[in-house]
């Protein structure tokens, strides 16, 4: 149906864009604060960058990507996440050569094709960061820290950081051995993808969301009982500087996070307000990652925030404004013959000035003007060019919140009006 958007995928209306600059603002301004300089890579990369970055035992490879062929016979995927893509990027312009550690973000649409539900699109937005370069524990808390910052600056409540740690290749070859012990008599109860998971990859089947698979892995071994020192005392660290930045935390040890690219510190941060899609971001590190797309030993550390599941708590907290009204500083009604020229005029040379201004173009009443410019634009002053008052060489200016006019010359309206807007942003700055 062509009056139908594809399924899984949405519009951002008008009424709603304000919602999204207002965090896109935010996260400007954070990351600026952090250090971090925005990265803009390709919607779609060559397949092999996802199929190697991600990992073909994980549910995104294998289920959810938008996979296509050009007419040049290249394999494309559209990006599912952002981490591989910017390691991708990272290689191919080596920036890892640069001072180290490299901090970068970035925004915009990804694409996993899956069951469209609450909190869930086909096409959906995230705001992902990623460190190059640095395996020190604070690098861990910073990332951790940050995501937190950023929750906490648009005001959500009732939010909750799930910690784990899922050792290295060094600890986890113990831990898998031990897992796959303990789930071998139960493996044919297993829903198929555990099954799958089993020889690919065992400690995905501790994140598995069949209520059957949860209670046949509830007494399975985690990670956190198998890691080796360096990664004991990594995950110490961690703990304690996200104490000592005050940031509070719960340990989850079936936190194992859904990409196979992770090591040592997993996180998840959920709300409880959006229903079973409760996660809303999350990240990791990711040590050998780089490696594994070709290039050298480069530890990485990042996460991804998903934002319609941002805005959907947002929503449920109240904390999105509601108001429809487009304020305007200044609507100008023209009435008459010969008016709407001059009303342009002005209207342009007040928008040169950096002012919001608004005119009518519908030819309606000064009554249905007056109306609009109070009730749809909320605008404190509307200037009228009217006839007979430009015969004079002049226009009547009215202050909406004070009632009162007066006739003004039509030279003098421009810096008129610029120092009674700036009067007004003045006082409101206190």
């Amino acid at each position: 149906m062509l009056t139908s958007a594809p399924r899984g995928t949405k519009d951002i209306l008008p009424s709603q864009t304000r919602h999204w600059h207002l965090i896109e603002q935010v996260i400007a301004q954070l990351c600026q604060e952090y250090g971090y300089e925005e990265i803009r890579t390709p919607i779609f990369e060559h397949s092999e960058v996802f199929h190697r970055g991600v990992g073909d035992s994980t549910d995104i490879v294998q289920k959810e990507t938008y996979d296509f062929t050009d007419r040049g016979g290249r394999e494309l995927t559209l990006r599912p996440e952002g981490t591989a893509p910017t390691v991708r990027a990272l290689l191919e312009h080596k920036l890892y050569a640069g001072p180290q550690p490299v901090k970068v973000y970035y925004q915009g649409p990804m694409f996993r094709f899956g069951r469209p539900q609450k909190g869930r699109l086909r096409q959906f937005h995230q705001f992902g960061i990623e460190v190059f370069g640095a395996t020190t524990a604070q690098v861990d808390a910073e990332v951790i820290a940050m995501a937190m910052d950023f929750y906490r600056r648009l005001g959500l409540k009732d939010i909750e950081l799930l910690l784990n740690s899922i050792g290295c290749p060094q600890c986890r070859p113990g831990h898998r051995e031990a897992l796959q012990q303990f789930l071998e008599p139960q493996k044919e109860e297993m829903c198929q993808d555990c099954k799958s998971r089993f020889d690919k990859n065992p400690m995905r089947i501790l994140d598995c969301k069949e209520e059957k698979c949860q209670k046949l892995s509830h007494d399975a071994p985690t990670t956190v009982g198998y890691l080796c020192d360096d990664c004991n005392n990594h995950f110490t660290e961690v703990k304690e500087l996200l104490d000592a930045a005050g940031v509070e935390f719960t340990l989850d040890e079936r936190l194992v996070r859904g990409l196979d690219y992770y090591t040592r510190t997993a996180f998840e941060i959920i709300s409880k307000d959006i229903g079973a899609q409760s996660s809303i971001g999350g990240g990791g590190r990711y040590d050998h990652l780089v490696e594994k797309l070709g290039g050298p030993p480069v530890p990485g550390m990042g996460f991804g925030l998903g934002l319609e599941r941002l805005l959907l708590t947002m929503e449920e907290q109240g904390l999105l404004e509601t108001e429809k009204a487009e304020k305007r500083h200044i609507f100008i009604a023209s009435i008459g013959e010969g008016t709407k020229t001059v009303a342009f005029g002005l209207m342009q040379t007040l928008r040169r000035q950096g002012l919001f201004v608004e005119m009518d173009y519908q030819d309606r009443s000064l009554k249905a003007q007056l109306k609009t410019a109070s009730n749809r634009f909320q605008a404190p002053y509307v200037l009228i060019v009217g006839e007979g008052e430009l015969e004079k060489g002049e226009v009547t200016l009215r202050a909406m919140n004070k009632g009162t006019q007066e006739n003004i010359p039509l030279y003098e309206a421009p810096e008129r009006l610029y120092a009674l807007i700036q009067e007004d942003r003045d006082r409101e700055k206190g």
